[in-house]
């Protein structure tokens, strides 16, 4: 019962504690503890039994004394405060303003679990949105309402790469305002100034909403960071009609702080020692995502993860490709040749790119090209692992030819500035210069018809 104070814990275990449940507590419920100074931190139920309710707390659980400290059920989840000033703030991982200025001016609090969406009530994503990056933009586009991950390794500039599509995401198919809610997890300082600076010296500060659970917060604050940033997203979204894309950097220490708790908590453990329901808390944050009958925004989400020793089948990538629509890859080896971005052409992918170009969103020849782009490369690379073996000179003219065709799609199309926006028209442009390298009776994948028109017209 709220405002009920309970004298005791039972006992202490890292950041969690078990005290002697309330007759109403409920998971999830919010907890308020105070040591024997007073001193105020707040947790959440995470399990329940019949005599006890076990804790988490937000912050350290040093000082709190087994028999002096009290707790209090507040009969209430966690909630965020949402209103008309979200925009343009900066909040710590529990929705709690550190830019300087005042809770934002609202009554209206929301519980930061959310919802399932019923999937009779979603709307299929079709609409192309152009982040201004030819290696997305051309042949793993990003579609409004989608799923669509960053598979990184330690060292990447996937932060970069981030930053860059906040700033030039535009929808072409209408003119509706775009926003973005940003949310970092486990992130270091310089990384969290990074994102703040980059936004605030291209003007688009204004429209980005900022989550921020700094290296040296408490782990368990990761676990609320998403919530609470897809939270504000859902109120945007849905109930102020606009499109909002999140970012999501980095899901593999919001998992590690998952894996955290689990051990704590004495679970058996899965693969690598992640909970079993590693599976089901991913999906629940990532099918927070897309479009919904009656309502005219939408959610757009691209969680980043770093994949630990650039394993793409460890858990935390091999699940996540399971429960969203593709993903970005990004390569050490093509970075490490100073290319910028490092978007691995084959292992990325879009599945939902078919429906959502073409004649009437980005231009007609856009699926033709792509898929021509993508036969011919996946050819370099079998070349490129020959000429490994038996060298260069002794491939045929027509291996040296696709040779040449590798070296300029990485050199000119997959390869860009930071701050270079490039249309879809001049991405297409790009990509059938670079088409022109190969013998036109190897562009069996594209419409003769659209040869005729962008090749040989031009």
């Amino acid at each position: 019962m709220r405002g009920m104070e309970h004298r005791g814990i039972v006992s202490v275990d890292g950041p969690v504690i078990i005290v002697k449940r309330s007759e109403n507590s409920f998971y999830g419920e919010i907890v308020a503890v105070r040591d024997r100074f007073a001193e105020k931190r707040i947790g959440r139920v995470i399990d329940l039994s019949e005599e006890y309710a076990v804790v988490q707390i937000f912050g350290s659980t040093s000082g709190i004394d087994l028999n002096e400290s009290t707790t209090e059920f507040l009969d209430t989840p966690m909630e965020l405060r949402v209103g008309e000033g979200l925009l343009g703030r900066v909040f710590n991982g529990l929705g709690e303003p550190v830019d300087g200025y005042p809770h934002i001016v609202s009554s209206k609090k929301v519980n930061v679990n959310g919802y399932p969406i019923n999937p009779y009530a979603r709307v299929y994503p079709k609409d192309f949105i152009q982040t201004g990056i030819s290696s997305i933009d051309g042949m793993n586009t990003l579609i409004r309402g989608q799923k669509l991950p960053i598979f990184s390794g330690d060292g990447l500039p996937h932060n970069r790469l981030a930053a860059q599509i906040v700033r030039q995401a535009k929808i072409l198919s209408a003119d509706e305002e775009f926003v973005m809610v940003f949310g970092g997890m486990g992130i270091k300082y310089d990384i969290a100034r990074f994102f703040i600076n980059t936004f605030e010296e291209s003007g688009v500060l204004s429209k980005v909403v900022m989550f921020q659970s700094l290296a040296d917060s408490p782990s368990i604050e990761r676990i609320i960071t998403p919530r609470c940033a897809l939270t504000a997203a859902e109120y945007l979204a849905y109930e102020k009609g606009m499109h909002v894309l999140v970012v999501l950097t980095d899901m593999t220490n919001y998992c590690e702080a998952l894996r955290e708790i689990s051990t704590t908590r004495g679970e058996v453990p899965g693969r690598k020692g992640y909970p079993g329901y590693l599976y089901s808390d991913l999906a629940e944050l990532y099918e927070r995502a897309g479009k919904i009958k009656g309502s005219k925004g939408s959610i757009t989400q691209i969680p980043i993860l770093t994949m630990p020793n650039d394993d793409i089948s460890h858990p935390i990538p091999d699940l996540t490709g399971y429960i969203t629509e593709g993903q970005i890859v990004l390569d050490r080896e093509l970075s490490q040749k100073g290319m910028y971005p490092p978007v691995a052409g084959l292992p990325s992918l879009s599945r939902l790119m078919k429906d959502g170009i073409g004649k009437g969103m980005t231009r007609e020849d856009h699926k033709d090209v792509s898929s021509q782009l993508f036969a011919a490369y996946s050819k370099v690379k079998s070349i490129r692992n020959l000429a490994a073996i038996i060298g260069e000179e002794e491939l045929s003219p027509s291996d040296k030819q696709y040779l040449r065709f590798g070296e300029r799609l990485e050199k000119e199309f997959l390869t860009q500035g930071e701050y270079e926006n490039r249309t879809i028209e001049q991405t297409l442009t790009i990509g059938w210069n670079i088409l022109r390298e190969l013998p036109k009776e190897d562009l069996y994948r594209i419409n003769p018809d659209f040869i005729k028109k962008y090749m040989e017209e031009q």
